[in-house]
């Protein structure tokens, strides 16, 4: 019950922090790109929520930790802070860019274009988090979880899954708010993803018995035939 609690409290606190933020930047609640996104996400959350619960307490538990925790290594501190900045602050800049200042015009076909980018990503991110178990939102080995190597589903084309479809996640968030410059903020967060990607590998190295035959065995980082 205290898990049910904690992910119904997070998710209202949460996507009200995001309304917030997206409606104070577009200047109106008469934002219908901005209100499209809230219901998908929050859809989203309440489906992935309610179906965590019952298959995988334990990661969705570690999935409401928050992002910066006592046993996470120092860099990743650093580096998560201007992630999340990155990511909040991008909102509010597709908001303004499509509903305040207008620099953006987009089909309503490439808005609904990116509605099925978002599910897609979220898919993904699902596939994700359904092959490993110990996918939390930090750097860390969860020895009291038993943490393992995974090396099955996304794990067997590229070693960081999650970070990849986080990239289309954005990209998709930028579509449905409407927001072409949005999109600029991509490769932004695809170079603090490399350096995020540097600091877990390191730790995987030291502290997961395997990485380094899995690492051997899984070229890439986070696009296939790329990085």
């Amino acid at each position: 019950m205290g898990l049910i609690l904690n992910a119904i409290i997070q998710t209202i606190v949460w996507y009200g922090f995001m309304a917030a933020i997206i409606f104070a930047a577009a200047g109106t609640i008469e934002y219908t790109g901005g209100w499209h996104y809230l219901g998908i996400m929050i859809a989203i959350s309440i489906v992935f929520g309610t179906h965590m619960v019952r298959v995988d307490p334990g990661l969705l538990r570690e999935r409401l930790k928050p992002p910066v925790q006592k046993d996470q290594p120092l860099a990743d501190k650093l580096v998560v802070i201007p992630i999340l900045l990155l990511i909040l602050g991008g909102m509010g800049f597709m908001a303004a860019d499509a509903a305040r200042w207008r620099w953006s015009i987009m089909l309503p076909s490439v808005q609904w274009a990116g509605c099925g980018l978002l599910l897609a990503a979220f898919l993904f991110i699902y596939w994700t988090m359904r092959t490993n178990s110990f996918a939390a939102p930090v750097v860390k080995i969860q020895k009291d979880r038993g943490q393992e190597v995974i090396s099955t589903g996304p794990y067997a084309i590229v070693r960081h899954p999650m970070y990849f479809g986080a990239l289309f996640y954005l990209a998709g968030t930028s579509l449905v708010l409407g927001s072409w410059w949005g999109l600029a903020i991509v490769p932004i967060l695809s170079l603090l993803f490399v350096i995020r990607i540097g600091i877990e590998e390191n730790a995987l190295r030291k502290g997961l018995e395997g990485y380094d035959d899995y690492a051997r065995r899984v070229r890439w980082r986070l696009i296939p035939f790329i990085w």
